[in-house]
């Protein structure tokens, strides 16, 4: 057993041994201290079996195994929370008695702060679970108005919707979102654009899909790139060229949709005799993550003076390259951080987990002039629900 293992497990531990202090203490009675036991190992034993099985289970048991461990383990986290707060000041209430020269105990544990440590497990366990069942489809179109220096007069005006991380194999039911291809056509806008991470593993995962996003209207065309998730990085292939196909087989799936991929390729929008340039690479990130997006290539026979919109899944190829490139790009869109799927979005106060690893991961960031937004995702991945960060449809209106 390596080190990480015998930490990971010491954790675990110390976390089950405080939580369960809180139980007894509150109740005598066996059958519950035999249920919360047996509720708790049902939970570890999902969660190892998941890790361990292979190949790899279905995408529905790793759902129900996540959520088990976020609403039955990791939620304990705030029983252990305040119990080391009471046990901190036992352990003061003893010192002082100690150095005054008193007779010194360690004061008995007070139902306070056990009924509370529950009382927040509890309410952390539910907004998990809501999330999983109602916030996962809580979809919101977020209006972002852009200034974009030398657009086009005929572009003035011009809507753009972009959707991110669909992530299909996390919806076992594809005709629960029709509302939000509703939501989009509503919207009437002149383009559409899909940032990547159709799947989470197989192609297979996008055909329940293709109707729905067939059914999406857009005057200009609707345009797709292909994300970390859509290159078979996370299936069980037998080979290259088994993983080759199953990209192939995305790429035609999307194209039955009327969705056209651009492969670090560009295309020209125009509008009453002017025109813009829309590019789309293939997946760029740091690694672990691939590096195949060429923006080179992509701005090959594009001319220099031309607005420019990229689309690219992964935010962090924004200041590691596009940034850097002679070429304006002047608006980049992406995707791939989910906001964590978990955090607060409010008005004043922005924060997720995920910020510690991407400095850019949710909505619109400007830098020299050029500008990228970071969508906040249309489905789930991992935790198969969301808490405090919506999925999102992102309207754009361009401006002169």
């Amino acid at each position: 057993m390596n080190t990480v293992m015998i930490f990971t497990t010491l954790v675990f531990f110390i976390l089950e041994f405080y939580a369960f202090q809180a139980v007894r203490l509150l109740t005598s009675h066996l059958v519950i201290r035999v249920s919360y036991w047996g509720i708790t190992l049902m939970a570890y034993g999902a969660v190892l079996y998941v890790l361990n099985a292979n190949p790899r289970p279905p995408h529905g048991q790793v759902n129900i195994a996540v959520t088990l461990f976020l609403t039955l383990i990791l939620s304990k986290v705030f029983i252990v929370l305040f119990l080391f707060i009471e046990d901190f000041m036992r352990g003061l209430q003893f010192l002082f008695r100690k150095m005054r020269g008193e007779q010194a105990y360690m004061p008995s544990r007070k139902k306070f702060f056990s009924t509370a440590g529950m009382g927040f497990f509890a309410f952390t366990a539910l907004l998990f679970l809501d999330g999983v069942f109602f916030g996962k489809f809580r979809h919101t179109v977020r209006r972002v108005k852009l200034k974009l220096e030398g657009l086009p007069v005929a572009f003035n005006g011009y809507k753009i919707i972009q959707i991110s991380d669909l992530h299909s194999g996390s919806f076992p039911n594809a005709e629960k979102l029709q509302f939000t291809i509703d939501m989009i056509n509503a919207e009437n806008p002149d383009l559409v654009l899909f940032t990547g991470d159709a799947v989470n593993s197989y192609a297979d995962e996008f055909i329940p899909f293709i109707p729905l996003f067939k059914a999406i209207k857009a005057k200009d065309g609707k345009f797709s790139v292909l994300g970390n998730h859509d290159y078979a990085m996370y299936g069980n292939f037998p080979n290259e060229k088994a993983k080759q196909k199953n990209i192939d087989d995305l790429i035609r799936y999307f194209q039955s949709a009327d969705f056209r991929m651009l492969r670090n390729d560009s295309v020209r929008i125009q509008k009453n005799d002017e025109e813009i340039a829309l590019l789309g690479v293939e997946n760029w990130g740091l690694p672990p993550f691939p590096q195949y997006g060429d923006l080179d290539k992509a701005l090959n026979g594009v001319a220099p003076d031309l607005v420019k919109i990229l689309m690219s899944h992964d935010p962090t190829h924004f200041d590691s390259v596009v940034k850097q490139h002679p070429q304006k790009i002047h608006l980049t869109l992406s995707g791939h951080t989910h906001g964590m799927q978990f955090g607060l979005d409010l008005k004043n106060i922005r924060w997720s987990p995920v910020q510690y690893k991407y400095k850019k991961w949710a909505d619109l960031y400007e830098s020299q002039g050029q500008y990228l937004y970071v969508n906040r995702g249309f489905g789930v991945i991992g935790y198969p629900g969301r808490v405090g960060i919506k999925p999102e449809i992102t309207l754009f209106t361009l401006e002169g």
